[in-house]
């Protein structure tokens, strides 16, 4: 679980932190039920501004997400381990270890095909972000 922690800094003012435990997570429901979300107490700490999140496959994914966009200001993910395959507009990006990418907010795109066991970090911001089903890039099949 998250430990928040507030306290005073030279100005008075309070400055809020958080530490997340790798033997404490704080599991948290997502937009797909074949992943595990934990969340890392970003959320509150910075009210509401950012969130950062660990997303872990429990299986691979069996079909395409579906074409989506995120309605907040942008995404960004870096892969720990595994693979992500992710479909834009102009083709599809593999992400795998070690290898990132930032989404602005409002871009299409589906996730087509993922290793049997991942582990990614995903940062949106602001906290809130919520996802639309949308159509297809024009001269994508659905």
């Amino acid at each position: 679980m998250s430990e928040a922690v507030v306290m005073a800094n030279d100005s008075e003012e309070a400055t809020n932190y958080v530490v997340s435990r790798a033997d404490d997570p704080n599991f948290v429901k997502g937009r797909r039920s074949f992943f595990d979300y934990i969340d890392l107490g970003t959320q509150e700490a910075s009210e509401g501004k950012i969130r950062i999140q660990v997303t872990r496959a429990k299986q691979g994914l069996v079909e395409p997400t579906g074409w989506h966009r995120h309605l907040c200001e942008g995404q960004f993910v870096y892969m720990l381990d595994g693979y992500l395959d992710l479909a834009f507009a102009d083709g599809t990006v593999r992400l795998e270890a070690g290898d990132s990418i930032y989404i602005p907010g409002g871009v299409a795109h589906n996730e087509t095909s993922t290793s049997d066991m991942f582990n990614l970090i995903e940062i949106s911001i602001p906290a809130k972000m919520d996802t639309v089903p949308c159509d297809p890039p024009p001269g994508i099949p659905a």
